[in-house]
């Protein structure tokens, strides 16, 4: 009973470890653009728009992470260009104000990530 009941604590601890290193689920589409509703303080219609250009993102990359076969190489070659137009469709949608604000955000986003603690969502 003693090991069962601490086999359950290390894997539990283990698990919240993971999901602090942003090793547990990626947010969905909503969550991202409810995330750029709060910092861009977007529109509804905005946010509507926002969400199906994410969604389609998030399709398009679930079909290539499925084609890549686990090969880190050449998912993140494909989903490159993916991102790109993704952001240029967002920042279509956007004021100009909004598209400065955007830009600095993303700019910040990539800063934390390339310094290892993650591309998650508003610090704010």
């Amino acid at each position: 009973m003693k090991k069962l009941l601490l086999m359950c604590c290390f894997l539990i601890g283990i698990s919240a470890v993971s999901r602090a290193q942003g090793g547990g689920m990626r947010k969905s589409p909503e969550d991202r653009a409810k995330d750029l509703q709060t910092q861009l303080k977007l529109s509804d219609d905005q946010t509507t728009k926002v969400t199906a250009i994410y969604k389609e993102q998030a399709t398009k990359m679930d079909s290539v992470r499925t084609a890549a076969n686990g090969d880190r190489d050449a998912m993140r070659s494909a989903m490159a260009p993916m991102m790109k137009a993704t952001n240029d469709k967002i920042k279509a949608v956007l004021t100009p104000e909004q598209t400065t604000a955007y830009d600095a955000w993303m700019k910040e986003r990539m800063s934390r990530m390339r310094q290892g603690g993650g591309g998650g969502g508003s610090q704010n």
